[in-house]
């Protein structure tokens, strides 16, 4: 059985119309709310010069006058008579010299020697102090002279020992100590070597032998 329509009761006939004209309506009073002016209904204000007066303040001069310089006071000369006398001085002077005249040479020391003390070691020297011969002496010496102890041998020891001592103004050595040991009998044999070594070049001070300190360094080591 089919359902009977009625053009005239059917709902959504109208559905679309109405749906594009509720559209358009609310697009239009969109644009009308946006575009719409508006003017005040007052009087404008009034801007007018401002009638407050300021009062100056009396701000007081902040320059002053330099200060009054101390007076100066003319330096004092103290005259000194001087250190050296000529009547004191046996120079024989003759005016008339011929050019066969032998002028003697006066020597004039400019300040009193400098005094040092012969026990001062120094520790940097102008010209060190060196083993006679060279490097080449020193490394044939100790082949000769420096043994490796048997105890060291077995023991497998091997490293370097560092010798301090002193160089006298002769050449001659002393007060030998150890700054690095490595035992097994290498620190007693290498004191030994240095000990009995001859003498050295000693180490100079403005062309003068001074006493210094010397540190050699030893090496033992297993073929």
């Amino acid at each position: 059985m089919e359902t009977k329509k009625y053009p005239r009761a059917d709902l959504k006939k109208w559905s679309g119309t109405l749906l594009n004209l509720g559209l358009a309506t609310s697009i239009g009073i969109s644009l009308v709310a946006f575009e719409w002016k508006s003017y005040s209904e007052g009087p404008l204000k009034e801007i007018r010069a401002s009638q407050e007066q300021w009062e100056d303040l009396d701000v007081p001069i902040s320059i002053q006058a330099p200060p009054t310089p101390p007076p100066q006071v003319a330096p004092v000369i103290i005259q000194r008579p001087d250190d050296i006398k000529l009547d004191d001085l046996d120079i024989d002077i003759d005016v008339n010299t011929t050019e066969t005249t032998e002028i003697p040479v006066v020597v004039l020391v400019d300040s009193p020697p400098i005094e040092e003390d012969p026990d001062e070691i120094v520790d940097f020297t102008e010209v060190q102090a060196s083993f006679k011969g060279g490097m080449e002496a020193w490394y044939e010496y100790l082949r000769k002279n420096l043994n490796y102890p048997s105890q060291a041998r077995r023991m497998g020891t091997e490293g370097t020992v560092l010798v301090r001592f002193v160089v006298n103004k002769d050449g001659s050595v002393q007060d030998v100590e150890l700054l690095r040991t490595i035992g097994g009998g290498c620190d007693e044999e290498a004191m030994k070597v240095i000990q009995n070594s001859p003498a050295w070049n000693p180490g100079k001070m403005r062309g003068i032998p001074v006493r210094s300190r010397q540190v050699i360094p030893i090496k033992f080591k297993l073929n």
